[in-house]
């Protein structure tokens, strides 16, 4: 063990060291970008990806200066850290000040680079090709200005979002598609062929701008608020610190973060849209809570299935209105879920969420950076005597009877708000 402790040190002090000398040797480059705005730069937002891009709405505001980013965001030699490409930066209005956004390429370099060698595989064959020559060739420009909707038989199954899509999803997701100036129709044709591909492209690589559009904060949706896209850069509004920063927080703030996620998991459930939206990736990491309002909100839906109740309903699916247990997953790895994407688009009554919720974040199955416990960890005293918290978080987590984790999660819900006195 001695040897080990001796070893790591070594190993640490190297790896200090060689940063040492890459900033020394850097110096003068370091210096130039501290002083330039990259995020008015063509070439850093990938605007000639485009249409292969997320969109143009924002690129004014980048183009003009109007977005910086924040003091070590600028430094290039730090991206090796930043594998999911997200950015904190400040934006500026003459009127409004300035406040700050969150940036995000919706990929890793890797995966940015995968777009392409998937879009020039599907046109040309080859790895490599001119992006903006293939592009014509792909299922993104066959929907062309004489196709008059987006329909469930042409993008089914490209994403989470579209794994089961109806039309009445899917005109959501025109009809709310930010990227274009003539939003509020559900025509797909009345959008610019440009917009259709950005569109389509958002749709298969990464839906989350499209979460966010069609399932907006302002109209009561639990997401963060989506702003706006430059090439392969997105803005969305910032929140506040992970859920995860929470985790030692007194208990009284842990108790009503806990409450508020339940809520959420209810909402995203049952709601008078008949949209039923799962969440198939749950961790600390994917919540953040505003530091005014404490309201905890989501802050990655990148994999987020949507559910039309009323469509299931209408067809009629073998079991269609058998209610759906989650299995729940025991395994030794972070964040782990069970599912069937199949099941959670063919039934009505589903608990996946609350499973997701409880047993990701609440209970005592919950791990994540070498913790343990939970985000209801260290009960006080008289809670832990009484046994009633862990007795209904481990059923909503394992249930041990049939239908008992909808049961377990109706009681938790209502448990938590009396303790956090938050009944409503």
């Amino acid at each position: 063990s001695l040897k080990l402790g001796r070893l790591y040190r070594y190993v640490k002090l190297a790896v200090l060291g060689s940063l040492a000398a890459a900033l020394v040797l850097n110096t003068h480059s370091l210096l130039a970008s501290l002083q330039r705005n990259e995020l008015s730069e063509r070439r850093f937002l990938q605007l000639n990806k485009c249409p292969a891009c997320w969109g143009t709405s924002w690129c004014r505001k980048f183009l003009n200066g109007q977005l910086r980013l924040e003091s070590w965001g600028r430094l290039r030699l730090l991206d090796f850290f930043n594998v999911k490409n997200v950015y904190f930066a400040r934006y500026g209005e003459p009127r409004e000040g300035s406040r700050r956004v969150v940036l995000k390429r919706l990929g890793s370099a890797q995966e940015l680079a995968d777009i392409d060698t998937k879009i020039c595989r599907r046109a040309t064959g080859r790895g490599r090709c001119d992006l903006l020559q293939a592009l014509p060739a792909t299922e993104f420009a066959s929907l062309n200005g004489d196709v008059r909707l987006l329909t469930p038989g042409a993008v089914e199954g490209w994403s989470d979002l579209v794994h089961c899509p109806s039309q009445r999803l899917l005109d959501r997701l025109v009809r709310r598609y930010a990227e274009t100036k003539d939003s509020g129709s559900f025509l797909l044709r009345n959008l610019k062929d440009s917009e259709r591909m950005q569109l389509l492209i958002t749709l298969a690589f990464n839906p989350e701008p499209l979460v966010l559009q069609s399932f907006p904060s302002d109209e009561g949706w639990p997401f963060a608020k989506y702003l706006g896209a430059c090439g392969r850069m997105v803005a969305v509004n910032y929140v506040g610190e992970e859920l995860w920063s929470y985790f030692n927080a007194p208990w009284e703030k842990r108790v009503d973060l806990a409450w508020q996620l339940m809520e959420i998991a209810e909402q995203l459930t049952n709601n008078d849209f008949e949209f039923a939206l799962y969440l198939l990736d749950v961790s600390f990491d994917n919540f953040a809570v505003g530091p005014r309002d404490g309201k905890v909100i989501i802050v990655d839906a990148e994999n987020v299935l949507v559910a039309d109740k009323r469509l299931i309903r209408q067809n009629k699916p073998e079991n269609w209105d058998v209610w759906y247990e989650s299995k729940f997953d025991d395994c030794d790895k972070e964040a782990c879920l069970s599912f069937s994407k199949e099941i959670l688009c063919a039934r009505v009554t589903v608990d996946h969420n609350y499973y997701a919720i409880c047993q990701n974040l609440l209970s005592r199955h919950a791990t994540w950076r070498g913790t343990s416990g939970g985000l209801l960890h260290d009960p006080p005293a008289e809670i832990a005597k009484e046994g009633r918290l862990e007795a209904l978080l481990d059923e909503c987590a394992n249930p041990k009877k049939r239908y008992g984790r909808f049961q377990a999660a109706k009681e938790l819900r209502e448990y938590l708000a009396h303790l956090s006195n938050n009944v409503r």
